[in-house]
């Protein structure tokens, strides 16, 4: 049997997310310089493995075997593992698993994680047809069965069985909003009310124009260590404790059951849970797959910190705001910094060593913080991924929750 290693991520880099003139190019090499700056300890000949999350950058920018691309472009000699992870969303997250994996099996000493989309172009038309690509291109595609209207759907169908609220809905902006105006790195950095969400231009019948995320350009990387090697490179080591993923098989929409359940998740945060032999309860933070306001309603239901059909009453009652039951978004979730895909698992990670380290502005800092989970969705939320990570090993967990 394999030892498993505890794993540590000590060091962190992030490029401005948005709509950026740089080329892809230049956010691999932006977020790979950050990322060097974060670790002065690192040489580039410790660097033994490269795990690209990157979802389309064939259809955006052209480019495929990107992987060996971008250890070019960062100067990385790579000697054990490197992989490009493509789960649509999800990415960049798929990305830190593998290596987490490569590290605690002992495959890797020393991994770096890149996640970069670059997905603004001239036209419009190319991004919107890349991403009806997620689904089932042949009967979700050509029945212009994208994102926003199928999770308006979702939206309808929570209204519908729950009760839920339009102006619920627009809480949920307007929470992340304001985490987001304290997010130096997020595309949008202004505040909004409800009133302002609820005027917004109408898209997809709930869903106006600020209950949704963002077309967004942006990258993110992390250097990966074991236990044996972390304080080489820093003091306030950020530890994985693991991960899980659940996925029904359904994946074209016409196959789904009810919209307004995502049994999924639910069954990926029970495993989870199980595995930490934690609860909801220890959970003090957590990035959540906010691409649409719908969808962190869910989550907050699935992931267990609230009751099935709560999740409105949840947000109206500030329970998802820091000092809440748990702080959901700090960082200002995909609604306020943009989803580039293959980048924002990366940036959750990201948020959450900032967290723990104490290097976020006071009034989004998650003071106490000792566990905080990311999800990520992909596709139509028929996939449901999660990391967790602490300032406790693994297996110090259980002596410290």
């Amino acid at each position: 049997m394999i030892r498993m290693r505890e794993v540590a991520i000590v060091g962190a880099g992030i490029t401005r997310f948005g709509v950026r003139e740089a080329s892809w190019r230049d956010l691999v090499q932006e977020a790979g310089k950050a990322v060097f700056d974060d670790v002065p300890n690192l040489d580039k000949k410790d660097i033994d493995s490269l795990f690209v999350g990157a979802a389309q950058p064939e259809r955006w920018v052209f480019q495929t075997h990107v992987a060996p691309y971008v250890a070019e472009l960062l100067g990385i000699n790579v000697s054990r593992v490197i992989s490009r992870t493509e789960v649509a969303c999800a990415s960049g997250q798929a990305a830190i698993r593998y290596a987490w994996l490569a590290v605690a099996t002992g495959l890797s000493d020393v991994a770096m994680v890149v996640g970069v989309e670059k997905m603004n172009s001239k036209f419009m038309s190319v991004s919107q047809s890349s991403m009806i690509n997620v689904g089932n291109r042949e009967f979700d595609g050509v029945n212009g069965f994208t994102a926003p209207p199928f999770f308006a759907m979702v939206a309808q169908r929570h209204m519908h069985e729950f009760g839920t609220t339009s102006e619920q809905l627009a809480m949920v902006r307007v929470k992340n909003s304001y985490y987001g105006a304290r997010n130096p790195y997020a595309q949008f950095q202004k505040e909004v009310t409800v009133e302002k969400v609820l005027g917004s231009r109408m898209v997809a019948p709930p869903l106006t124009l600020f209950d949704c995320s963002a077309i967004t350009d942006g990258a993110c990387a992390l250097i990966l260590t074991s236990e044996e090697r972390a304080r080489e490179f820093t003091d306030t080591p950020v530890w994985i404790l693991g991960g899980v993923q659940h996925v029904d098989s359904a994946h074209t929409t016409n196959q789904f059951g009810d919209l307004s359940h995502w049994v999924g998740l639910r069954k990926a945060a029970k495993d989870l849970y199980s595995m930490l032999k934690i609860s909801p309860d220890d959970i003090d933070m957590a990035e959540v797959h906010d691409c649409f306001t719908i969808s962190e309603i869910l989550e907050y239901e699935e992931l267990g910190f609230c009751k099935k059909g709560e999740g409105g009453k949840f947000i109206e009652e500030g329970e998802s705001y820091i000092g809440g039951k748990v702080a959901v978004n700090p960082g200002g979730g995909l609604l306020s910094n943009g989803h580039p895909l293959g980048a924002t698992g990366v940036r959750q990670a990201w948020e959450m060593v900032m967290q723990f380290r104490g290097e976020v502005p006071e009034e989004r800092y998650v003071n106490g913080a000792e566990i905080g989970i990311a999800h990520n969705l992909s596709g139509m939320a028929q996939l449901h991924h999660i990391m967790a990570y602490s300032i406790y090993k693994r297996k110090d967990l259980k002596q410290e929750v």
